[in-house]
């Protein structure tokens, strides 16, 4: 399958029915989360103009890591040598690198954070578009959030899309408080 079908598979003519719908609505999600940065300098993009945390630069880097472990679940499982360890097998280590996702880090850049995020988005259009079965499951790691214990592929996929869809909005914010342009209207 060549890469470009995967990218896009809704135009492609390669997925149909229901990979294509959600890789569809994933593609529109991942594309107003870039949208959003859109002429942004590093320094924007490190900015802070809103009471919260957040700024536009950590969030691409965020969904990234998200993307990036959650399609690895899909691929390997939970596990102490995995992105998806057990609540109670997390380190400090850990914690501080979820954290330096949200933000920038010295020698950050829109290029390379986007880059980052154009590699990932295609190994998970591979993966969605070539996995078997959407309905095989795996064991989610323990935490206290979690009540379920096994999530399919396609709810890691829906995930997914709404771990970077409520992102695009919280992105969408702190573009309108840094320069008043929108994503939208």
């Amino acid at each position: 399958m060549a890469e470009t079908s995967l990218s896009n598979p809704t135009t492609s003519g390669t997925l149909s029915g229901e990979r294509a719908d959600l890789l569809a609505q994933l593609a529109e999600a991942r594309h107003f989360l870039r949208f959003t940065t859109r002429e942004m300098s590093d320094e924007q993009l490190a900015a802070h103009p809103t009471p919260s945390e957040l700024c536009l630069g950590g969030l691409v880097k965020h969904v990234t890591s998200c993307e990036r472990g959650w399609t690895d679940f899909i691929r390997e499982g939970k596990g102490k040598g995995t992105a998806m360890k057990d609540f109670d097998d997390m380190t400090e280590e850990d914690f501080a690198r979820r954290a330096d996702d949200f933000q920038m880090q010295p020698g950050d850049t829109l290029a390379g954070i986007l880059a980052a995020y154009d590699e990932v988005a295609a190994r998970t259009d591979e993966l969605i578009a070539t996995v078997p079965d959407l309905d095989a499951t795996r064991e989610l790691p323990a935490a206290p959030w979690n009540q379920e214990t096994r999530w399919s592929f396609r709810r890691v996929l829906l995930h997914i899309i709404a771990e970077t869809t409520q992102h695009a909005g919280h992105a969408d914010i702190i573009r309108e408080a840094i320069d008043g342009a929108k994503t939208m209207g």
